[in-house]
């Protein structure tokens, strides 16, 4: 069954649907945990957020000890390492999720409940992605941020694991991945609030698991297909640009596991909404939230692709693998959307350097 694209691709569709139909049912969205968590003083969204990334970090890294996965040839941790462009464009997705009020990803649950918002900020983000990799926007990507790459071939490569195997000459990859993921669980569950909240606490396992499961189906593609498979599990940038290009044209190229990922969060997230009676079209109410909404978009995609992925796609996905560039993408895509909430909320990007000088000096 492997000779043939069609079963990659509804392998993508059956896991994204399970994805889309979780977020949809919990409200999984990594814009409104932030949002929660900083204006609301609510973190079960941020938790069930990064129950998320540890639970995919830990099924990950056990599958890859078992010879299931072939995590090492990731793009994630294929050299070099985009330094700049990890930075640059995870400020430019940050303050874009912001401006939209929700990531990629995000747009993909809401499309499936009938917000034509989210269909406006999925065309964009998908085109400005497309120009981002190889239209006009890429030669910008290429003469200024590409250069600034950093090689760590020498090191042992852009993986934690690796990098620190290499260091004390042990290979301590799994203890390493196992070690954060179990840290990472106890803050989760240390939090009763969070361990009453079954739903959210579910979704996050879910999801998670489903990341995992995307490592194995396209390693176990790329290993007996007989057609070039690329090794991943989840991101909402590039994808989206990919599905657009599937609906509008015909190459004659049979849509990958990416593709068949978008839509079934669409389907999975629709049949949430349906079920939940939470279906009801929405569009902008003006001019002014039309532009924004575009505005976002185009700094999602294209920031996106300059960071090799987005709230998922480096958060959780990249995260599993343990890839350095993780943590430096979500730091910088966190500033951007605390930035581009100020801008909305309280009329400067800069107003949460005023709120930490505020709590030093009250300390």
């Amino acid at each position: 069954m492997m000779d043939s694209g069609w079963v990659l691709a509804l392998s993508g569709c059956l896991v994204g649907s399970i994805i889309g139909f979780a977020a949809r049912k919990s409200h999984f969205c990594t814009m409104a945990a932030l949002e929660r968590h900083w204006y609301a003083g609510d973190d079960r969204p941020l938790r069930a957020w990064a129950l998320a990334a540890f639970t995919a970090l830990i099924a990950t890294q056990l599958l890859s000890a078992a010879g299931l996965v072939s995590i090492e040839k990731s793009f994630y941790i294929t050299e070099p390492l985009p330094l700049a462009g990890a930075i640059v464009g995870g400020l430019m997705f940050g303050v874009g999720m912001a401006l939209v009020g929700t990531c990629g990803f995000g747009a993909l649950v809401r499309l499936g409940g009938g917000n034509l918002r989210a269909l406006v900020v999925l065309t964009g983000l998908g085109l400005a992605a497309l120009a981002a990799q190889r239209g006009v926007t890429a030669h910008f990507r290429a003469a200024l941020l590409d250069p600034l790459s950093l090689d760590l071939t020498g090191l042992g490569g852009q993986s934690a694991g690796t990098l620190l195997s290499r260091a004390t000459g042990f290979d301590i990859t799994l203890p390493l991945g196992l070690a954060i993921g179990a840290a990472g669980l106890w803050w989760v569950f240390k939090s009763a609030h969070f361990r009453a909240d079954h739903t959210r606490a579910l979704a996050g396992i879910v999801i998670g698991l489903c990341i995992a499961a995307g490592w194995v189906i396209t390693s176990n593609f790329a290993a007996h297909a007989y057609f070039p498979v690329q090794i991943e599990a989840g991101s909402f940038v590039m994808p989206v640009g990919e599905t657009i290009m599937q609906i509008i044209t015909v190459t004659g190229e049979l849509p990958d596991y990416g593709v068949g990922l978008v839509v079934g969060v669409f389907l999975g997230a629709a049949v949430s909404a349906f079920r939940s009676d939470d279906m009801r079209w929405e569009a902008c109410d003006d001019a002014r939230e039309l532009s924004r909404h575009l505005l976002g978009a185009f700094l999602m995609g294209t920031g996106g692709v300059f960071a090799l992925g987005c709230t998922i796609g480096q958060g959780v996905s990249a995260f599993s693998v343990m890839s350095i560039s993780a943590p430096i993408v979500m730091i910088s895509i966190a500033a951007g959307a605390r930035m581009g909430l100020g801008m909305l909320m309280e009329g400067t990007p800069f107003s949460f350097i005023a709120d930490w000088r505020a709590t030093d000096t009250k300390g």
